[in-house]
Formats: C-alpha cells, sequence, structure tokens
C-alpha cells in the first residue's frame, strides 16, 4: 500500500535509531505531526516553546544518548527559530535530522505568507540540505540527509512543503536501509613511521586532547604512560581526559587553568589529538608538531603542523604506540605536574572565602555543585563566565559529561540542553549551570521542565551583568557599559511555574539549597546571587591586559564611581597577581 511521505519519514527516522523529536506543531508540518501521532509507541514528540531551544535540546540529548536525535520546525518564522541551536548542532558534531516545513510548493517564488529561502538560510549549518519539491524524491532524499546526520556528525536536513508531506509515493525512488555504520580510517604506514621518528629525536614530549579522544581515552591515556607527557585538554576533552589521570594538567586559552600553559610552552614536540581548539594564540610556535584527526580539513588550521595523521584517533594510536620505544625519565612530566598543583591551589583562593560582600563567590558556588552532584551527572553550562566556574571547579570523574556550546559559543544554551540530556537519559543526573544572561533569553523553556515534568537541576549564577562582556570591556581599557541587567527573582519565578525554587544569598545556605535540589523529585531551580566583579584571567595574562585594567579602574575613579573602582580592583588584584 502507498504511504504517503510524512509516513516515510518517520518510518525512515524510527530505521535510523531516532526516538526524540523536539519541536512545535504548525499548519505546515500537520502531515507529519498526524504521523508522529499514530508512532507514539516508537518515537516521542517533545514539545518545546521555542524552535531554538528544541535545537539545542535534540543536540545534547544526541550527545549524551549516544543516538541521532530530531528536531521539527515549521514554515516560515517557525523553522527559521531553529537556526541558531542548528549551528551549534553542527558545530558540536551532534547527530541531529531536521525538518523544517515549507510553505505550500505551488506559492514558492511568489512572495508567499511566511516565505522564506531555507536552502539558503540553512546551508551554512547542515552537512546536507535538501528542498523537497516533489513527492517521487523520496525516500532518497531523506535517506541522504539521515546518513549525513549520522555518518558525518552533524545536521542534515530537509524542506518539506506541507501539501508535498501528506501525498502518496507511488513509485518510490532508489529506497535502501539507512546507513549508520561509521568508517573507520587510519594513517598509511609511511606517516605512522614519520610519526615515530619525530618521536624519538624530541626531548620532551606533551599531548593536547579533545572530542575526537572520546572513544579513544584507554590509547591516549597509554601514550602519555609510554612517552611520560603530561596531558593537556580543551574544554571539549575535559569529560574524557581528566578523570582518574596522573598526567592531567589541565587546561589553556582563555578558560585555562593548571599547567597546561607550562606543559605546551615547555616541550619540544606536541601532539594534538583529536583538537580543533581554536585559540591559535595560545598554541605553541617553534615546536614539532604531530596531530592526529579524523578530519582532513583540520589537519594544519590552527597551528604549524610537522606532520598530519588523517585518521580515528583509537586506530592511530593503536597502530603507532607499538612502533615507539617507552621511557623511564619524568623530569618533565615531574616538573609540569609540580606547576600544575601549585596552580590549581592557587584558584581555590574563592573556594571558601566568602569575598567582597557584593554577592556569593561563584568558585564557592560551583565547587558545592561539583561536590555534591552525582557521579555520573552530566552539566550543561552557559556561554560567558559559566564556562569559566564550570572549566576550572567542575571536578571529572569517570562518567560525567559536560555540555556547552563550545564552538558556536551561543548564549541561552545550558538550560535546553539540560533538557535534551535529561529527556534522552533520564537514569542520569543533569545540572545546568545557567548564566542570568544566558537564562533570561530562552526563559520560556522552564515552561518546558514544568509542563513535562523533566528532572533538570538549573543553578542560576545571578550577578546582575554580563559578566564575560563586562571583563573583556575592562581588559582592553574600555569602562563597562551596557552590560548590567535588572533581574526577578529567579527562585520565586519557578516557584510561580510550579518547580521547586529557592533564592541563596549567604555562603552557609549554598550546600543545603544544592542539597534540597538534588533530593527534589522534579525540575527545580536555584538563584544564587554571587558577586558581579568576581573575575577569572587566563593562565598567562600580557602586560597590555593589566594596563587596560588599570586604565578602565581609572576611569572609573575620575568618573565618579570611586567604590565600583575600589571594589572592583580590591576583589580581583589577587587573581591578576596570581596570573601574571
Amino acid at each position: 500500500m502507498a504511504q504517503t511521505v510524512a509516513e516515510i519519514l518517520i518510518d525512515q527516522m524510527v530505521e535510523a535509531g531516532i526516538r526524540k523529536v523536539y519541536g512545535i506543531v504548525g499548519d505546515s508540518a500537520n502531515p507529519i505531526v498526524d504521523a508522529l501521532r499514530r508512532h507514539q509507541s516508537d518515537i516521542e514528540f517533545v514539545h518545546v516553546r521555542n524552535e531554538e531551544a528544541g535545537a539545542f535540546a535534540a543536540g545534547a540529548d544526541a550527545q549524551v544518548s549516544g543516538r541521532p536525535t530530531a528536531v521539527l520546525g515549521s514554515s516560515g518564522p517557525g523553522s527559521l527559530h531553529l537556526l541558531n541551536g542548528l549551528y551549534d548542532c553542527q558545530r558540536n558534531a551532534a547527530p541531529v535530522f531536521a525538518i523544517a516545513t515549507h510553505i505550500p510548493s505551488n506559492e514558492i517564488g511568489s512572495g508567499y505568507f511566511q516565505e522564506t529561502n531555507p536552502v539558503a538560510i540553512f546551508s551554512g549549518c547542515t552537512h546536507y540540505c535538501c528542498l523537497v519539491s516533489t513527492a517521487e524524491q523520496m525516500p532518497r532524499v531523506s535517506e541522504l540527509a539521515l546518513q549525513a546526520a549520522i555518518l558525518e556528525r552533524g545536521v542534515g536536513m530537509i524542506i518539506l512543503p506541507g501539501d508535498i508531506a501528506a501525498q502518496e509515493v507511488e513509485h518510490p525512488m532508489l529506497p535502501h536501509p539507512i546507513l549508520t555504520d561509521p568508517p573507520v580510517m587510519r594513517p598509511t604506514e609511511e606517516a605512522l613511521d614519520k610519526a615515530a621518528k619525530l618521536v624519538a629525536g624530541a626531548k620532551k614530549i606533551a599531548i593536547h586532547g579533545g572530542e575526537g579522544t572520546r572513544e579513544a581515552r584507554a590509547e591516549v591515556l597509554e601514550l602519555s604512560r609510554v612517552l611520560r607527557a603530561p596531558v593537556s585538554y580543551a574544554y571539549r576533552g575535559k569529560d574524557v581526559l581528566e578523570a582518574d589521570n596522573p598526567a592531567a594538567v589541565g587546561m589553556t586559552g582563555l578558560l585555562g587553568w593548571g599547567g597546561a600553559t607550562e606543559a605546551l610552552a615547555g616541550c619540544d614536540l606536541l601532539f594534538m589529538i583529536g583538537t580543533d581548539f581554536p585559540y591559535h594564540a595560545f598554541l605553541p610556535g617553534g615546536k614539532t608538531i604531530i596531530q592526529i584527526d579524523d578530519k582532513p580539513l583540520h589537519l594544519g588550521r590552527r597551528a604549524a603542523v610537522d606532520l598530519g595523521l588523517a585518521g580515528d584517533v583509537g586506530e592511530t594510536l593503536r597502530a603507532l604506540i607499538p612502533r615507539l620505544e617507552p621511557r623511564g625519565d619524568t623530569t618533565f612530566l615531574d616538573k609540569v605536574l609540580k606547576d600544575h598543583h601549585h596552580m590549581v591551589k592557587g584558584i581555590q583562593t574563592y573556594v571558601n572565602h566568602e569575598g567582597s560582600g557584593q554577592g556569593l563567590r561563584p568558585e564557592m558556588v560551583a565547587t558545592a555543585l561539583s561536590d555534591l552532584a552525582e557521579d555520573d551527572a552530566v552539566f550543561t553550562v552557559d556561554t560567558g563566565m559559566c564556562n569559566v566556574w564550570g572549566a576550572r571547579y567542575l571536578q571529572m570523574k569517570p562518567g560525567r559529561r559536560i555540555l556547552a556550546s563550545f564552538s558556536h559559543g551561543s548564549m541561552a544554551n545550558a538550560m535546553p540542553q539540560a533538557i535534551g540530556a535529561k529527556v534522552g537519559s533520564p537514569d542520569r543526573q543533569v545540572v545546568a549551570l545557567c548564566g542570568d544572561g544566558g537564562f533570561s533569553m530562552l526563559m520560556g523553556e522552564l515552561l518546558t521542565a514544568a509542563g513535562l515534568d523533566i528532572g533538570v537541576k538549573l543553578m542560576i549564577f545571578n550577578n546582575s551583568t554580563l559578566g564575560m562582556v563586562r571583563a573583556e570591556m575592562m581588559v582592553v581599557g574600555y569602562q563597562p557599559w551596557g552590560t548590567d541587567v535588572q533581574n526577578p527573582d529567579f527562585g520565586a519565578l519557578a516557584t510561580a511555574a510550579g518547580i521547586h525554587g529557592e533564592r541563596v544569598e549567604r555562603a552557609a545556605d549554598i550546600r543545603p539549597a544544592i542539597e534540597r535540589a538534588f533530593s527534589h523529585p522534579g525540575p527545580a531551580l536555584i538563584d544564587f546571587v554571587t558577586d558581579p566583579r568576581a573575575l577569572a584571567v587566563p593562565p598567562h595574562t600580557t602586560v597590555e591586559e593589566v594596563k587596560g585594567f588599570a586604565l578602565t579602574v581609572g576611569k572609573l575613579v575620575f568618573s565618579g564611581e570611586v567604590a565600583e573602582a575600589w571594589q572592583q580592583a580590591k576583589s580581583n588584584i589577587r587573581d591578576v597577581g596570581q596570573a601574571l
């Protein structure tokens, strides 16, 4: 019996392993929604309040559950809301199948109500994007979109007019099983021999790893053991390479902490493994660099690489390590580890210190969350200062995960990502570190958590300012302006929405409030009123940045904001001193 385009689509999604579709209904999506209604035993529709949040949630679900997910947007404005969230999915390599419905097919090009140009709009955030202009294109184009999402790790998308979604497919085009087994490649024998030769000629070796090491943690740690090499990591590699790793030395970059900078500066050979860390200014020059990545385009685009090994990280290391001579000298590793432990001690300054009296120290809050969370908790972290507190104070244990808008850097990601992570893995504790700016941007999703009883734990760092932007202004000498926001009592707001909510303003109340939220069976929100002057600087601060900070303080003084200038300088002078 002939099926409609929408029915074929849902059957394919189930075949590909998709079990969740996030989105909002709309008239152009009616045939798809009706097909979903008839497949409720196979696939669940998660009704969010904003399609952007649906895309964030779908990406988080896919990353934590390990299954591809889907997101649905209705025609015109409905699908445009997907855009920001899909950019995040694409750049986080989350396998997401996106369906953007469209205006009636015979009206395309006429300036019809809600008409947009979705293929052009979404081309920058998809591996595959195709307009279905006739039912006879099915199921081929949707197969290609699903395979692109799963095999290329990112977004595969179809644009589907509502009238075509309701049409029957009389002659299916090239139907075939959805291919979901990713290929595994490895470098040539000659390339591996070159790598072994470079390693043999080096005295001090360091490793810097990222997301690409997720399925090869054991191999990376074995490489470190064989070469006595310290291991630093990008933020996306923190939950892979930090826990139970005696050679772990923290992170470099703007969020950096620990001995990572020393490791990269002091080595003479650097392994960059499964990382596309974007800040090339924090990567060392004048070193021999061997980079391993399964995406050839990543090789050499961030640093001057001497040897690029295109291949699966685990497969490549399993072939390379037997070629290497094990080392016994731990001098370089010991030195970096000593520096690392000294710097870790330094960033603990405010963990047990109540600060300036202008609000809670965020370091104290983040540390308490880390201490009290479950061993396999999933943390989602908003862009901005929350990323600093997450990177430095969330301690990884085997099984813990961190999700963020790592490469896209979008605000408002933490709460919808937490919703998706919890829906996709309901047995795990999910804790969101939300900035007040990010939380309020997609605050409507609080109603999603409440209405669907999604047991996320939302922890708001409420400093009434866009803290990272404020810091960026000050470090280059600008007087902060336009960064302050006026917030409600978010705890009371959560209570009004039917969620367990509290507001915390005293250090003694931090841990009891977190314990109550964690023990609550449903969604919970804690509004931590934090110090807006809390500043975390990179591990190595330039003279120009210190001059910029001093210039800003001077401007505040001469503008009459003496108290503000003094409090800012007093609360952060210790951080700046440590960075220097």
